[in-house]
């Protein structure tokens, strides 16, 4: 991890912090691309990973946003309650879970919340380099807690962005299945609470699966944590049995007894943790098989088991 300056903290909106990280020397920094984010260790010593959300073009700053949530696992309230302007924290260099597709020409941006990160920096990427078109919709509850507001809502994005506030009616959510009644040759890409991403993979199921693309910005495993139950994980290949609690998930669960295994979003929206699952009921919670693939596989990384006990291909 590399020591970074904190040369910018101020709210952006109700609850959220954007924090603008430089150099201190006043070097460039490791190149990203639209779609990545950071992990950053806080004051508190929590290792977290946040989207950065200015133009990849940028060379020598990062910036993320960052909503204050008491109700979660302590990182943003650390970074919102104590970071200020002239602190420094530990960053990992950039990764990307949720890259653009090469290529595309059209882009679809459905955002929710503070999901509007990384979708940030990719509209940043196309406005700046001409190299696509997009469509952003971005679902709020009112003005006041929407990030990026004033620069959404200039004259130069009217044609590009829809801002709709619910005031956390449900009665009053946009439909967007007028968006996606009809596939396109438009990638979508979708980021925000679970709800919001379940409902855009029911409406876009007609779709070919390549062109749907989701990234959580909550550890579902974490915000479903009094759903959880414990359970045994036998490893096939070694016939290994390691139990499960309902703490961790079982990719914690192997590393905890030096199982390594790959994975990059841990919230099941990027498919690298795909395993194939030999014997058990899988709790499916990744917003990336299909209800066939699910039968035989499962996202290691969110998902855990309605039986007793799971058997998988490791």
């Amino acid at each position: 991890m590399i020591p970074l300056k904190i040369v910018r903290a101020e709210a952006i909106a109700a609850g959220i912090q954007l924090f603008e990280l430089r150099d201190p020397s006043g070097g460039a920094l490791p190149e990203f691309s639209a779609g990545a984010h950071l992990t950053l260790r806080t004051p508190g010593g929590l290792l977290r990973k946040y989207s950065l959300c200015n133009d990849p073009a940028d060379k020598d700053n990062y910036v993320i946003a960052v909503k204050r949530d008491p109700a979660g696992r302590g990182g943003s309230v650390d970074l919102v309650d104590h970071v200020k302007a002239g602190d420094a924290l530990e960053v990992s260099p950039p990764e990307n879970a949720f890259p653009l597709s090469p290529g595309v020409k059209n882009f679809i941006f459905i955002a929710g919340g503070i999901g509007i990160t990384p979708i940030m920096a990719m509209i940043r990427h196309l406005a700046s380099s001409g190299l696509a078109g997009f469509k952003l919709y971005y679902l709020t509850r009112d003005a006041a807690s929407t990030a990026f507001l004033d620069e959404l809502a200039a004259p130069e994005w009217r044609s590009k962005v829809t801002i709709h506030h619910d005031g956390g009616d449900p009665a009053r959510i946009l439909d967007l299945w007028p968006v996606l009644e009809k596939p396109g040759p438009a990638h979508v890409y979708c980021c925000g609470p679970r709800p919001l991403m379940d409902a855009v993979r029911d409406m876009t199921g007609h779709w070919p699966r390549s062109q749907i693309h989701f990234e959580s910005f909550a550890d579902a495993e974490q915000t479903r944590l009094a759903d959880n139950k414990p359970f045994r994980l036998r490893l096939a290949r070694s016939n290994a049995v390691l139990e499960v609690d309902s703490h961790h998930s079982i990719v914690q669960a192997m590393r905890a007894l030096g199982y390594e295994t790959p994975t990059s979003c841990e919230s099941g929206t990027c498919g690298t943790c795909r395993t194939v699952l030999l014997q058990g009921e899988a709790e499916h919670r990744d917003l990336v098989l299909t209800p066939e693939e699910q039968a035989g596989q499962i996202m290691i990384c969110v998902s855990r088991s309605r039986s007793p006990e799971l058997v998988i291909d490791r």
